[in-house]
């Protein structure tokens, strides 16, 4: 598969991963599976962004996990909007890093 064929599938990752916000996570598990299939054989920038975005979607699943639990305390709505907004600015850091063809920044890490 060439670089930018890839590079589209990345991009098509990300895409899916903010369309899940609308579809209930199911394109978002169609994205992690592409992203976790690609991650190992991409190229260097892109293996970082396929690595990315699996790393949002677990860790995006853990914080809805703990949200979902905390909604008895009443603060759970508040905590999914933050995870939302959370998704969104990953995805479209992802994106942009993406579109500039370097790796997205803080790949290991659980925030932004």
């Amino acid at each position: 598969m060439s670089d930018t064929s890839r590079a589209s599938l990345a991009r098509a990752v990300y895409v899916l991963h903010l369309v899940g916000l609308i579809t209930g996570g199911l394109t978002a598990i169609a994205g992690v599976i592409i992203a976790h299939i690609n991650a190992s054989d991409a190229p260097p920038p892109l293996r970082e962004h396929f690595r990315f975005q699996y790393r949002t979607f677990w860790i995006g699943l853990l914080y809805l996990f703990i949200a979902g639990i905390t909604t008895m305390a009443f603060i759970g709505g508040l905590l999914m909007v933050v995870i939302t907004i959370w998704w969104v600015v990953r995805c479209a850091r992802g994106l942009s890093a993406l579109n500039r063809d370097v790796a997205p920044n803080n790949v290991d890490g659980w925030g932004f």
